[in-house]
């Protein structure tokens, strides 16, 4: 099985895999934190009453802190190269033509 997550994955050895899983870990950990810091330095709160629409904005927020997050730590943990392919496609979701 863990032969299988390291194909998928692309990870070189047991070692790398845990470092991805890692990686991933604290950068999901990190865009949850920082995400409300962020609503309240825009006063959402002053706007929205419904605590629904509050979560809901929160989540929309979550994910492109979320891909920003991922390669600052992946820098810190010298594997930005694993990294950069996940940040390339979240961009490209957005580009304009």
């Amino acid at each position: 099985m863990i032969n299988n997550l390291i194909s998928f994955f692309g990870a070189n050895s047991k070692f790398h895999l845990l470092k991805i899983f890692i990686i991933f870990g604290l950068a999901g950990s990190l865009s949850v934190l920082l995400s409300n810091p962020l609503l309240n330095m825009v006063s959402i709160e002053n706007y929205i009453s419904n605590k629904f629409l509050y979560w809901f904005i929160r989540l929309i927020l979550i994910f492109p802190i979320y891909q920003f997050v991922l390669i600052i730590v992946s820098l810190v943990f010298g594997e930005f190269g694993y990294f950069k392919k996940f940040f390339i496609k979240f961009i490209n979701y957005f580009k304009i033509n």
